[in-house]
C-alpha cells in the first residue's frame, strides 16, 4: 500500500507531530508498505543535508520519501515554514508526485494520510479531493486551545482560520450559522474524510460530540460491523514509543523494571515485588516545553509550597526558561532543582527510567499526554494534573486535586507532590498498567493504522 502523508511542517523539524510521523513512517515502510511525506520545505541550520533546492526536481531529495513543498520561513530561527495552498501549489505538487512514482518505481497511492491542521491540511485535502483518494485525518491537537494559549485575539484569529479554510476547501455555502470556532473548523476537515482518528479516548468523545466525524466522499462507515443507521466514529489509536528504542533502554537500565499489578488509580498494586529504588530522596522529573499552557511555573510554585524534600529535574527549553530559573530563586524550594536543557530522545527515556515520578501539569491541552505514557512503559509512574489524561492512563498515578474535576491550583497540586513523596519514601510509589508497555509500542500502533487504510479502501 502507498500512503501519502501530508504534515504543516518538515518531519525533521521540531515538535511531537513530526516525530510520531517520523515513526509511522519507519514502521510502515518496517511492514512492507510505501509512504510519501509532503510537507513545506526547511531552510534553517537542521533543514536535511542534501536536500533539494526549490528549483530542482523532486526525485532529488537525499531521501525520496520526502516530498519538500515551495515553502517560506515564518519563524526568525527559520526552523518552521508554511506552503501557500492553492492552484499554483496544487500542480507542482501533481507534477512532483508523479515525476517521484516514475523515477522512483512507487507503486500508485492508495490512501493520504492527513496530519496537519493548517496549511499541510489544506493542501493533502484539495490533493485527495482531486484524485478520489480515500483520507484518514488524524486529529493532534485542539486547535481552539492551541491559539488561544499562544495568540492574542484568539476568536478573532479563528474567525479569520475558518474562512481561509473555507477559501481553500472550495466551501460554497453551509448551514446557518456559519461555524467559526475551533470545532467547526475540524468539523470541516472531518467531514471530508472517510476515517477521522485521535490519539486518546478523550479527544475522540469530544471530537464525537462536536460534530467532527468522517463523512468522506464515499460515506464509509468507520466500522464494517456497524449497523445500518450506526454513527460514524472517531478511530482511537495512541501515538506509540518506538519499539528499538525503548528495548535499548530498558536493557541499558538492565531492566526488566516490573511495573507489578496494575491496581485502581489510587492503590499501590498487590502482585510483584516493587523494583528496586536507589537511596535518596524522591526523584521527581517535569519535562515539555516551557511554555505558558505548559504550567512550568504553577509547578514551580507548588514545589515550593509542598515543602518536599526532592530532587527535581526539568528537561526542555522554552520561552519560560528564564523566568523558571528566576523564580526558583525566588521561592528557595527545599527540593534541589536541575534545570538539565534539551536532551536526545534516548537520553530523556533513561531519565524517566531513572525517576522515582513524572509530573504532568497542563489542563486540557493535551490530546494524548505523550510523557505518561513513556514513563509508564518504562514502569515509572506520575503525578498527573488533568484528569482526562488520568483516565487514559488508567492505572499508576497520582491524582491532582479528586482525580475527576481539573484543579488547576497551586495547593492542590502540592498536596499531590507531598502525598507522592511520602509513597516513594514508604516504598508504596503507585504502579503503572503493565500492558501498557505493549499497547504503547509503536508496532502495534501501526498495525491499528493499517487496519483503517484497508477499511476504507476496501
Amino acid at each position: 500500500m502507498h500512503v501519502v502523508m501530508f504534515g504543516d511542517q518538515h518531519v525533521e523539524s521540531l515538535g511531537g507531530a513530526q516525530v510520531s510521523m517520523r515513526l509511522q513512517r519507519r514502521f510502515l515502510e518496517k511492514a512492507g508498505h510505501t509512504v510519501t511525506v509532503v510537507a513545506p520545505a526547511m531552510h534553517g541550520p537542521r533543514a536535511r543535508a542534501g536536500a533539494r533546492l526549490l528549483s530542482e526536481p523532486a526525485t532529488r531529495s537525499a531521501d525520496p520519501s520526502y516530498l519538500d513543498l515551495p515553502s517560506i520561513p515564518i519563524t526568525l530561527d527559520r526552523e518552521y515554514s508554511m506552503t501557500w495552498p492553492g492552484r499554483r501549489t496544487d500542480r507542482w505538487l501533481d507534477a512532483a508526485l508523479r515525476r517521484l512514482i516514475r523515477e522512483t518505481g512507487r507503486p500508485a497511492v492508495d490512501v493520504v494520510h492527513v496530519q496537519a491542521d493548517f496549511w499541510g491540511a489544506f493542501i493533502g485535502h484539495r490533493f485527495a479531493a482531486r484524485h478520489g483518494f480515500p483520507v484518514v485525518h488524524t486529529m493532534h491537537n485542539r486547535v481552539d486551545v492551541g491559539i488561544e494559549a499562544t495568540a492574542p485575539l484568539p476568536k478573532l484569529v479563528l474567525r479569520v482560520l475558518n474562512a481561509w479554510q473555507r477559501r481553500a476547501l472550495g466551501v460554497v455555502a453551509e448551514a446557518k450559522p456559519v461555524g467559526r470556532d475551533g470545532w467547526a473548523y475540524l468539523g470541516r476537515f472531518a467531514g471530508r474524510s472517510e476515517a477521522v482518528t485521535a490519539p486518546s479516548s478523550h479527544f475522540a468523545k469530544r471530537l464525537e460530540a462536536h460534530g467532527a466525524v468522517p463523512q468522506g466522499r464515499r460515506g464509509i462507515l468507520p466500522h464494517l460491523d456497524a449497523g445500518p443507521g450506526a454513527a460514524a466514529q472517531v478511530d482511537v489509536i495512541w501515538n506509540g514509543i518506538d519499539d528499538d528504542v525503548l528495548d535499548e533502554v530498558l536493557a541499558s537500565m538492565g531492566s526488566t523494571r516490573s511495573t507489578g499489578s496494575a491496581g485502581s488509580a489510587g492503590s499501590t498494586g498487590s502482585a510483584g515485588a516493587p523494583a528496586e529504588r536507589a537511596p535518596g530522596p524522591p526523584r521527581f522529573v517535569w519535562l515539555g516545553r516551557m511554555s505558558p499552557e505548559k504550567r512550568l511555573l504553577p509547578f514551580l510554585e507548588a514545589l515550593a509550597a509542598s515543602g518536599v524534600e526532592a530532587e527535581v529535574e526539568v528537561i526542555g527549553g522554552g520561552g519560560q526558561q528564564r523566568a523558571a530559573r528566576r523564580l526558583v530563586e525566588k521561592l528557595r524550594p527545599r527540593a534541589t532543582v536541575d534545570f538539565a536543557g534539551r536532551m536526545p530522545y534516548a537520553q530523556t527515556l533513561r531519565r524517566i527510567a531513572a525517576a522515582d515520578a513524572v509530573v504532568q501539569t497542563s489542563i486540557g491541552f493535551e490530546t494524548q499526554g505523550m510523557t505518561i505514557f513513556e514513563a509508564a512503559s518504562l514502569g515509572t509512574p506520575a503525578v498527573v494534573s488533568d484528569p482526562d489524561l488520568a483516565a487514559e492512563l488508567g492505572a499508576g498515578f497520582w491524582a491532582v486535586g479528586d482525580g475527576v474535576t481539573a484543579d488547576p491550583s497551586v495547593a492542590a497540586l502540592a498536596d499531590a507532590l507531598r502525598e507522592a513523596a511520602s509513597d516513594i519514601s514508604a516504598g508504596t510509589a503507585r504502579r503503572p498498567d503493565p500492558s501498557v508497555r505493549e499497547r504503547f509500542r509503536q508496532s502495534s500502533r501501526t498495525a491499528a493504522m493499517v487496519e483503517v487504510y484497508e477499511r476504507i479502501t476496501a
